[in-house]
């Protein structure tokens, strides 16, 4: 499996542009346009601060949504703030792809392309000149808001389906650069999934041995490791026996001995009702761990 460490963030992340700014559980919910050089343009991104104007460094939770979702719907559907507010907690929550890229193909299907990013960069063309989400957000977006006020040296990882699967393959892929990780209903197993095989096909080319780089259940299996992860799965989920395969990340953890904590809900679906039942959970799961 190739080396994946972290790549050197760059020495002077570009100024994001404030769009909007709201009061909110006694903070304030903004969202920004960061230029991009990974993606080839702008790129937007929501950020909940719990005490503006505090010269303090915050810890950090980083929210990644799933499929054909923006920079807005974590922020909005979830309901994390007051839970974020009481932590003290900011809440970054960015765009799931580029936008406008003009890459023949990308608003063909709700899942490949605009709206599925798969938080990888892309080494096959047409993709590879944009679709570089990982790139992005671990040199570009993480330094842009640490310079609005996140400790960068406390940053937990969280997300919901496609963004699930991110949030458990960044913090496997790099270890040490986040302190604590959860998913809401994430594919586990994008190598062994029609999403996964559609997304890996396009963004990597057709050697599936290039894909377990990007697959949480291949890299546990393969030796990684990461904070302990807490995933919560609804057993109505219309999305888990063909899609998300949470068995197979269960079985993975079990063998290799990486703390996983799976709680299955009975009556519960993929949507955002299902996040915002447990999503106060996850909030504490991150505060105990970022202090």
């Amino acid at each position: 499996m190739p080396n994946t460490t972290s790549a050197p963030a760059p020495a002077s992340a570009p100024a994001p542009t404030l769009d909007a700014r709201s009061a909110c559980f006694g903070g304030e919910q903004r969202f920004y346009t960061l230029p991009s050089l990974a993606l080839g343009g702008p790129a937007r991104f929501g950020l909940f601060d719990p005490r503006p104007g505090d010269p303090r460094p915050r810890p950090l939770l980083v929210a990644l949504a799933g499929l054909t979702c923006t920079e807005e719907t974590f922020a909005i559907k979830a309901g994390a703030q007051r839970a974020c507010a009481a932590a003290g907690l900011m809440l970054l929550t960015p765009d799931t792809s580029p936008r406008g890229t003009g890459v023949p193909g990308a608003d063909d299907s709700w899942d490949l392309g605009h709206g599925a990013g798969f938080y990888l960069d892309a080494t096959a063309a047409p993709w590879a000149a944009r679709f570089n989400m990982e790139r992005h957000l671990l040199t570009e977006l993480l330094p842009a808001v640490g310079a609005l006020g996140a400790d960068l040296d406390r940053v937990g990882i969280t997300g919901h389906s496609m963004g699930g699967h991110g949030a458990l393959t960044l913090a496997l892929r790099h270890p040490g650069r986040f302190r604590s990780v959860s998913a809401f209903a994430p594919i586990c197993a994008p190598s062994q999934c029609p999403w996964g095989e559609q997304a890996f096909g396009a963004y990597l080319g057709p050697e599936r041995a290039q894909w377990a780089a990007h697959d949480a259940t291949a890299l546990i299996t393969a030796g990684r490791r990461c904070p302990p992860l807490l995933v919560d799965q609804g057993e109505a989920d219309q999305f888990l026996d063909g899609q998300l395969h949470p068995q197979l990340l269960e079985a993975a953890c079990a063998a290799t001995g990486q703390p996983l904590t799976l709680r299955r809900h009975a009556g519960y679906d993929h949507g955002y009702w299902f996040v915002q039942s447990f999503v106060a959970d996850h909030v504490a799961h991150h505060a105990a761990l970022l202090g």
